[in-house]
This record gives structure tokens, sequence and C-alpha cells, in this order.
């Protein structure tokens, strides 16, 4: 069996090794030539544990190749995964400009029966259009082709995409063609998860069970957020509050863990895409639209605390430790470190941060101003008046507390991802506030203050 990818980016490459390790000829295809050439010599674009190991290894022996021509790439498998990127227009709409390439280069060059499968994440509806856009290519030619349209939505989370591939907890394949969903199906087969639940639906209703996933999953962060907001108030532990809940088996545990907000590609992305699809459809989603909301102002709530401590932020020394919006990757797309960093810098302070991976991507998404990045944690905080968290890396979790407190100037300490306990950094010597954990009646009476004017 073979199998072409059309992207090379966090999808299409993570997949494309994958697919290849299980010894099935993957030929992955890019327009940038740089990131092509990259490939061969075994450098990745992004962070992603155990990935250039996987496709270094594959690459040489042969299974996983790379090309810039989408007629190669479309012409050398009969299984054609599409996985280019869906931006968020202003309007929070998705911009299928890629797609809409893809889909003509499919239609251009298609030579026999061929399965176009969508793992991007597309608006409902966007099936039809794959089918319209490659007929109308087709028909150009004066040729009839067939050919089918698969809506395969991927679920992989950053830092643990491997796993998720190798591990999948269920499969979705969306599709009016039984002859495509057997192909599909016997190539899930091929690599080894018969025992993973497949679930077969229409098209449209595969577009939407992506965009609901990540919708009910973001719904679970602002949810834990908003109680963190509330326990600060009332004095209870947010934490203690998350694992009670959690161990109801109707609600989880899992996404629960209260701070400044989600990032990343997907959450930020898909919510606002989803929102708007339903405008589109005459629909309100009241309850996405309250989660965006709360989302944008959870991004504030550090910040807010930290001028409540210290005042005016003109020269301060502001020391971060995380900019990427999860721990064990570089992706910088919509990072609460991002609102946090611009905000300061509006308010004058100078900032020293530290990421174990991300620097080097957070430059390219923050601009130069009063900001200096360091390859090693204690020399960011050395001489700090305040430290935030914003990142929940394991290396933070393992510092040398005692170290940190002689280094800062000032042993305040923000912690954004709840990564200490609150009663032995205060025994520490610091003034330690977190999210959602319960404080002396001070900080409540302080807190209130803030709560009251930045959510009302």
């Amino acid at each position: 069996m073979k199998i072409s990818i059309i992207g090379t980016g966090y999808v299409g490459l993570t997949i494309g090794a994958c697919l290849a390790d299980k010894g099935i000829s993957v030929l992955c295809m890019d327009i940038d030539e740089a990131k092509i050439e990259n490939l061969k010599k075994g450098i990745i674009p992004i962070y992603e544990p155990g990935l250039e190991t996987l496709v270094q290894k594959t690459y040489d022996n042969g299974t996983l190749s790379f090309t810039t021509s989408a007629k190669e790439a479309i012409q050398f498998a009969t299984i054609v995964i599409s996985a280019v990127g869906t931006p968020p227009k202003p309007d929070g709409s998705s911009d299928l400009t890629f797609i809409k390439e893809v889909l003509k280069a499919f239609g251009k060059h298609i030579n026999s029966y061929k399965i176009y499968v969508n793992k991007s994440t597309v608006p409902v509806g966007t099936g039809d259009l794959c089918k319209q856009i490659i007929k109308e290519e087709i028909v150009k030619r004066g040729e009839n082709i067939e050919f089918d349209v698969i809506s395969n939505p991927e679920f992989l989370r950053e830092g643990n995409a491997i796993y998720d591939i190798q591990f999948p907890d269920r499969i979705i394949i969306g599709s009016d063609s039984q002859k495509a969903k057997d192909l599909l199906t016997t190539l899930y087969k091929k690599l080894g998860e018969e025992d993973v639940d497949i679930l077969y639906t229409d098209i449209k209703t595969a577009e939407i069970i992506k965009y609901a996933s990540n919708a009910m999953l973001a719904t679970k962060i602002s949810f834990i957020n908003e109680i963190a907001n509330f326990c600060e108030l009332a004095g209870g532990d947010v934490r203690a509050v998350a694992k009670g809940i959690g161990l109801d088996k109707r609600i989880g545990k899992s996404f629960l863990n209260a701070g400044v907000g989600y990032g990343g590609s997907c959450f930020p992305k898909d919510v606002a895409a989803l929102i708007h699809t339903g405008k589109e459809h005459g629909y309100d989603f009241e309850i996405i639209q309250a989660v965006q909301n709360t989302n944008e102002k959870q991004k504030l709530s550090l910040l807010n605390k930290l001028k409540k401590q210290i005042g005016p932020l003109q020269n301060k020394h502001i020391a971060i430790w995380g900019l990427a919006f999860k721990p064990e990757t570089d992706d910088m797309r919509e990072a609460p470190s991002l609102k946090t960093i611009k905000d300061l810098q509006v308010e004058g302070a100078q900032i020293h941060a530290f990421d174990p991976v991300a620097t080097k991507t957070a430059q390219s998404y923050i601009e130069p101003l009063n900001i200096t990045y360091h390859t090693d944690m204690y020399e960011a905080a050395k001489d700090a008046d305040a430290l935030l968290i914003l990142t929940e890396w394991n290396t933070f979790r393992t510092a040398d507390l005692q170290k940190l407190k002689e280094l800062m100037k000032t042993p305040l300490l923000l912690d954004g991802r709840n990564i200490y306990e609150h009663e032995a950094m205060q025994s520490l010597g610091f003034t330690y506030i977190c999210v959602g954990q319960k404080h002396d009646e001070k900080t409540i009476r302080q807190l209130k203050t803030i709560k009251n004017a930045v959510f009302g």
C-alpha cells in the first residue's frame, strides 16, 4: 500500500512518519522547497518528542520520502491525505485557501481511482466543496475519473502525537462510499488497530465531530477556570474541587487543570470557527461563545494580580518561565504568554524570558521590545521583581526553589499553572500567587478587587 500526504506541518509529518514506520510507502509533499530539503537531511520544522528520530529512521530505510511535486504525490498513491493548514480569518472563519489549492491539484493530476482523505479541520459542508472542485478540474480535462472523498479528522495532542497515532482512542471515517470506507479501514488494520473503535458516518457528521470534540474540551477548561476564580474569592482550592468532580465518571478528570487559559493551534481556532459556522447556519452557540469569552478574560488574570502586588510595571524586571502554549512543544500559536508579554511591554516592564524549546519560535511571534531571552531559567530570574510561570514544563517542577529565592530581588512568584504547593512556597519565604487556590484574608480581599475590575 502507498500513501501520499500533502502538507508536512505538524499533522502531516507526524502521520507520515508513523505510517512509514509500519512499513507503508509514504510520500510527503510540500511546496516549501527549503523545508523539503531540510527534511531529507533529518531537520524537522517543529518540536515533537521522538519525531526527529522517527523521520530520520524511516527516510533512511526508504519507507518515507519527500517531494515538492503535487503531480508526483497525487499519482503515487491510491489514498491521498490532505493535511494542510486552515488558519483563522479575522472574523473567526476558516481560511480554506490551501485546501482549495490541494483540491485543484488533485483534480488536475488524478490519473486513476483515488481517495481524497481530509485530515485538516474544516467547517461542515467542506466535503461537498471537495467533490465539486475535484469534479470541475476533471471535467476541464474532458475526462471522467472515479474518486471518493473521506473526512477522517485527527485527534492528536501536541507533545503526545506519536503515541496518539499508534494508540488512538477512536477513528472517525466519514464518507458516502462503501468502497472508500473499506480501503481506509484496511489501512488502519495494517497499522494493527483492529481493536480501536471505528465510527462510520457521513462526511458532514465527521466534520462536526472534530469541532464538537475540541469545543467540549475547551468548555471544560473555561469551566474550571471560572470555578478557580470563584475559589480565590471564597477561599477554596480548585485542585481539590477538580479532583472531586473528576472522580465522577460522567465528568472525568481530564482538562480540569485551572490556569491562564488555553491556547495552541486547535482550540482557539476551532472554537471561533464553530461559532462562525453556526452563524452561517442561523444558529448562535451561546455556551461556546461564553467559553471563548471566558478564555480571553482568563489570559488577563495573572497580569492584573501582578500589578496589584507591585504597582506600576515601568522598568520592573519581570521574569517569565514558559512561552509555549503547553509543555513538550514549541508551538506558540495563541499561547497565553503572547498576551501577557504584549501587555507587559505596553506597561514598560523589562522582560526576561526562558523556555526549554520554544524560544526560537517565540521570537517570530513577539515584538523585540524590552525583552531578553535566556538559555538558563535561573539567569532569567536573577534580580527579578517577580516571576511568572506560564507553561508547566517539568523542569520547573524540579527547580531549586531555595536558589531561585536567593537570586530574585523580590521572591514574588505568580504561578499560572499551579505547579507548586501553596503552603510549601509560603514556608520557603515566597509570596506565592496561583490560580484558584486558597489565600489569606488580605490576599482574598485584593483578589476580589481584581476580579470585580476584570470580570465584572
